[in-house]
């Protein structure tokens, strides 16, 4: 039975650019499944999906909601599980894990803008994570709408088959309804029950053409996955059935190649009924993915789990939410087997058993206990206090480690300090919690200025982490201005010999080491170990004739992997480095795995200034959106924050979208100095795009500050 049910199971999520309608069009979803009696409007802070404060004062979605709802199409029940997320790059952390364990997408495009740059952005993210979308033009009830051009931009920007299946009745004040292009009928919704029912009516005169050359279109990009459909479409186009047609568009949504373009607007009540209905056409079910693959972490075979109830439990922890009546809340994608509250996992990570005391399925902020989840599902999970974002939890008899997540590191720090003792005492416990939930939040304490040093995505994201801390936790801080994340790196090779020595009677320290230390191989950067983060040193073992024992070879990478978390000059992280190592002697007694961890530190601490180490900055990548009669001054005011020009493009409504490469430390403060120069008409989006060489008198400023901290 559960298998039966399983196929029809839907797990979505819904992205796009910040401000295209993402929550707007959750609202509807909720509101026309029967899961909200009332549209909550963002505008007004009234989002069922938008449940933080602050969220709701600035109008964005900052942390995925998701939910579970169901909808009825062709007279059979589809449950689904929808995860809304944000918009904004500072948080782009919430959509990469999403789409980590969804099977499809309903990406969003606003009919104004077309595509923006965090639309191509998750759409890479997407790509990565293969999770096949069906894509939904909102907004075309405003000034500028363009379902066409936005099609065809899709196409341009993210190399996408955007296929439309509807052709929009009017544009902007005058937009109705759609032409279905798969059932042929013409849809107007009615406004007097908020787009609740709709009525069919003859398709537009000035319309037909459009519709049977967008309709020939469909099926020409379609027939290579039913060829009856080519044969019936040139002997009688009006012979290809509903059903044939929609069963062709999901085999080719299914294998990527192919993403169907809806529209509507969802603040007008418009579409989202037929797009829901897509989602159930078109997205897979569980059953469709393949096979979850994995590790036995006992044998280091590969495994995989199906889909099935049955099968043996496994399952990935996606986001940890701390809440402050239930506690952690570990939301979970449920792969395959059965786990009943009350029951046992194991956690391949720290290879602890653990007890989950109770099953919650969410709706936003609010959690509705279950008895047991099976495979398909995606619920909260409490109880249990040593998981972490990105864990396996399996079966105690069937272990299974499944791929975890990578995240990016942090570009930029803050300086924080408690205003009372009463707060220092809370701050810690808050820093921790806050740092569970976020894995791009990082938390150091500076031993130099005896500062906490708080590190994240943007200053949005700081911003908004120094403001939970103070709403959900009651800490008062006061914080420093922000600072830039640099990073150093290797750039030369060197060689050199390290004798580690302390014998003064009984037992001593002994471990003699050459090796060679310097950049890491172009092989070792592409390769997937150094990309997902779990490798950032390249090490070799030379050794010939068992100079060394090779029992010491943890300990030597231990030491080496320490010094990278502090290069030489100014004490940042060294993103990556090679060493080699040659040639040694040990000691009969006095060497020890301590003796040959210390030998590296040192070694390193001797070696790396002759390595030729250089500061890295992180570089953003820009894009600013203006009219046409400010680019100049635009442009100009890029050149003097060191900005790098890569291009211009006009867009619609006769603006012009400027992209750049530029330091981050000259970004600070940039969005209220762009509206000073542009009279508040133009509008920017940034995000990281990759560390390169500072100049030399950047590179001398920061060096001088981090040892004038130290002297300090």
């Amino acid at each position: 039975m559960a298998t039966k049910d399983l196929k029809y199971t839907r797990n979505i999520g819904i992205a796009a650019h910040i401000d295209a309608g993402k929550t707007t069009t959750t609202e509807r979803i909720l509101y026309y499944t029967g899961i909200s009696h009332r549209i909550g409007e963002v505008h007004d802070g009234a989002a069922t999906m938008d449940h933080m404060a602050q969220e709701q004062e600035r109008g964005i979605t900052i942390t995925s909601a998701a939910t579970k709802t169901k909808w009825f199409w062709k007279g059979e029940e589809y449950p689904m599980n929808i995860i809304d997320t944000p918009g904004h790059v500072d948080f782009t952390v919430e959509v990469n894990r999403s789409l980590r364990v969804l099977d499809g997408l309903v990406f969003l495009f606003s009919a104004v803008d077309g595509v923006e740059p965090q639309s191509e952005t998750n759409w890479r993210l997407a790509d990565g994570y293969r999770v096949p979308r069906i894509a939904f033009v909102n907004k075309m009830d405003r000034a500028g709408a363009d379902f066409f051009a936005v099609v065809k931009d899709m196409k341009a920007k993210l190399g996408s088959n955007a296929i439309p299946l509807q052709v929009p009745i009017g544009a902007e004040d005058k937009f109705q309804g759609v032409v279905d292009i798969v059932t042929n009928q013409a849809i107007i919704w009615n406004e007097h029950d908020q787009g609740m029912t709709f009525n069919v009516v003859p398709i537009p005169a000035d319309l037909i053409d459009v519709v049977e050359e967008t309709r020939a279109q469909l099926i020409e990009e379609v027939a290579t996955y039913d060829e009856a459909l080519m044969e019936k479409f040139f002997e009688d186009p009006n012979s290809i059935t509903v059903d044939e047609l929609q069963a062709a568009i999901r085999e080719a949504v299914m294998d990527m190649k192919m993403t169907p373009v809806m529209c509507g607007s969802a603040f007008k009540n418009k579409g989202v009924q037929a797009c829901l209905d897509a989602v159930c056409a078109y997205l897979p079910s569980p059953l469709d993915v393949e096979a979850i693959k994995g590790t036995n972490p006992n044998t280091d075979a590969e495994e995989s789990r199906k889909p099935d109830a049955a099968a043996p439990f496994s399952a990935l922890a996606f986001k940890i939410v701390t809440d402050k009546y239930v506690g952690r809340l570990i939301f979970t994608r449920v792969y395959s087997g059965r786990l009943d509250a009350g029951s046992y996992i194991l956690n391949t990570r720290s290879g602890k058993k653990e007890r989950v005391s109770r099953l919650f399925q969410m709706h936003a902020n609010k959690q509705n206990p279950v008895e047991f989840v099976e495979a398909g599902d995606i619920v909260a999970l409490v109880g249990v206090s040593e998981i972490r974002t990105g864990d396996t939890l399996c079966a105690l008899d069937h272990p299974i480690v499944l791929e975890s997540m990578a995240f990016p590191e942090p570009v930029i720090s803050l300086a924080i300090e408690p205003k009372t003792q009463k707060d220092m005492d809370k701050m810690g416990m808050a820093l921790n919690k806050l740092a569970d939930e976020d894995p791009t939040f990082k938390v150091k304490y500076d031993e130099n200025t005896a500062q906490t040093v708080i590190s994240g995505m943007g200053e949005l994201h700081l911003e908004i982490l120094v403001d939970r801390m103070k709403r959900e936790y009651g800490v008062e801080c006061n914080q420093g201005a922000p600072q830039v994340n640099y990073k150093e790196a290797l750039t030369q090779s060197f060689t050199h010999r390290e004798k580690l020595k302390k014998q003064s009677g009984g037992s001593g320290l002994y471990a003699d080491m050459e090796f060679t230390l310097g950049p890491a191989d172009e092989e070792f950067l592409e390769s997937d170990d150094f990309k997902s983060g779990k490798k950032k040193l390249q090490f070799e073992w030379a050794i010939v004739g068992g100079a060394i024992d090779k029992n010491y070879i943890k300990p030597i990478t231990d030491g080496f992997n320490a010094m990278m978390n502090n290069g030489i000059l100014a004490g940042y992280n060294i993103e990556s480095m090679k060493v080699r190592v040659t040639d040694g002697g040990m000691h009969s007694v006095d060497s020890k795995p301590i003796a040959f961890e210390l030998c590296a530190k040192e070694g390193f601490r001797e070696a790396a200034p002759k390595c030729k180490p250089i500061i890295q900055e992180p570089i953003m990548k820009l894009e600013v959106v203006t009219p046409e009669e400010y680019v100049g001054p635009v442009i100009g005011d890029l050149n003097r924050r060191r900005g790098l020009p890569k291009g211009q493009e006009a867009r619609m409504g006769g603006a012009v979208a400027i992209q750049a490469e530029v330091p981050l430390s000259e970004m600070f403060g940039y969005v209220t100095h762009l509206r000073t120069i542009t009279s508040g008409r133009a509008s920017s989006t940034m995000e990281f795009s990759h560390y390169q060489e500072a100049p030399a008198g950047i590179a001398k400023d920061v060096i001088e500050k981090a040892k004038g901290l130290v002297k300090a």
